[in-house]
């Protein structure tokens, strides 16, 4: 079995354009959540959003490129474009170019289907644009990456809803471990911030209408947000060999299905998946200094969360507990990703991320949600949770480089 290394990460989101850009704001509990502003918002009743926001496409891709682009794939490419440089590694590396790429997607391309079904329903248009189902279809994300940075190996995309880019980061992960690949990219996208999407989410009413407070007594709801983010996995040894800058080890994925509710997760699965994370990194919950929550703000699942989180850690210490998701919002299909590269990064700088907007802790939950502001604190391991509509779970575990 191989170590893993994180040897590039990459990033564009509601609070930066880069990864160093939404590090540093995550970091400082800066929220990247404001007005709603897309087209046809005025069917939209829900009036925030966590959105890229002053996001120039041409500035990435050139105007005949765009064409084949959806939204979701021109961050996925952007994100990846940024992680492979942050590795050092060259373009010729033959580990490089035998990469798997591996993308997780929520829903996919929802602004070319949003769009298209305007034209058809909206402005009884019988044509749509040729390229629609290449830019909808929900591999087009990491075919996108595949083709702009020529990396050759296994590449696909994996839809589990809001676990998606944490099952792509793990699967990824497994691959380096077991041998199959020296380096892969792997990480999720997401932009589906579109009327038809919003009016959907507004259904099931779960969304907040001024801020996502995590964890907070006066909690209201989640926030949806958009993004991507890319991590590049890499064999140990060939990250020490070639000298890369290694942020952390990802060391343990733990996955599973409730196999119950569709939208309301399993305590006791949810609570499996985390220790079956723990077990395969070997690690005890006594090792875990921090947890990044799923945390989406919601008064079910962070009550179930906290409750699960408790559960995990009956016999040890509590961890410390904060969600990135009242800075970045929910990205659904890329959160998991979103929030495995802010867990490299606590990692890397020795650094917990508060929880932003939580302004009135609720103590009945039990745990320390870091509402002050950052907090420099010894870490060694730490987990991330996912936990997905469908009853689909992924944990995380990572451990920072010097970690014995």
């Amino acid at each position: 079995m191989k170590r893993v290394a994180i040897t590039g990460l990459g990033a564009i989101s509601p609070v930066g354009k880069t990864a160093p850009d939404s590090w540093r704001a995550v970091a400082a509990g800066i929220s990247g959540i404001g007005p709603i502003d897309i087209l046809r918002g005025h069917l939209v009743a829900c009036p925030i959003a966590a959105q890229v926001r002053d996001y120039v496409a041409t500035d990435h891709f050139a105007s005949k490129q765009l064409s084949f682009l959806d939204r979701t794939s021109q961050f996925a490419v952007i994100s990846a474009r940024e992680a492979l440089a942050d590795s050092g590694l060259e373009p010729s590396h033959p580990a490089r170019v035998n990469a798997p790429t591996i993308i997780g997607v929520g829903v996919g391309g929802m602004n070319t289907l949003d769009d298209n079904f305007h034209h058809i329903y909206g402005e009884w248009k019988s044509r749509v644009h040729p390229f629609s189902i290449p830019k909808l279809m929900a591999n087009a994300p990491a075919s996108q990456i595949s083709m702009d940075l020529g990396l050759r190996g296994m590449t696909f995309a994996i839809a589990s809803a809001c676990a998606s880019g944490a099952h792509a980061v793990g699967v990824a992960f497994k691959m380096v471990r077991s041998g199959e690949a020296k380096v892969t990219v792997a990480g999720g996208a997401e932009a589906c911030i579109t009327a038809g999407t919003m009016v959907g989410w507004e259904a099931l009413r779960v969304l907040a209408s001024d801020t996502c407070r995590p964890f907070s007594r006066n909690r209201s709801g989640l926030v949806i947000g958009e993004g991507a983010a890319t991590l590049i996995l890499e064999e140990w040894d060939h990250a020490v060999a070639r000298g890369a800058t290694i942020y952390a080890e990802l060391t343990g994925f733990g996955a599973n299905a409730d196999a119950a509710d569709l939208t309301s997760p399993d305590p006791a699965s949810t609570a499996e998946a985390m220790q079956m994370a723990l077990a395969d990194a070997r690690l005890t919950p006594t090792q875990i200094d921090y947890v990044n929550a799923h945390g989406t703000g919601t008064m079910m699942n962070d009550k179930l969360e906290s409750d699960m989180i408790r559960a995990v850690f009956a016999d040890a210490p509590l961890p410390l507990v904060s969600s990135s998701k009242g800075v970045l919002g929910h990205s659904l299909g890329a959160t998991g990703a979103m929030e495995a590269f802010v867990t490299a990064m606590a990692l890397y700088e020795q650094i917990v991320p508060p929880t932003a907007n939580c302004t009135d802790p609720d103590e009945s939950l039990g745990l320390d949600f870091v509402t002050e502001g950052p907090r420099k604190a010894p870490l060694r391991h730490a987990l991330s949770n996912s936990f997905a509509f469908g009853g689909l779970n992924a944990v995380l575990a990572f451990s920072a480089a010097s970690a014995e």
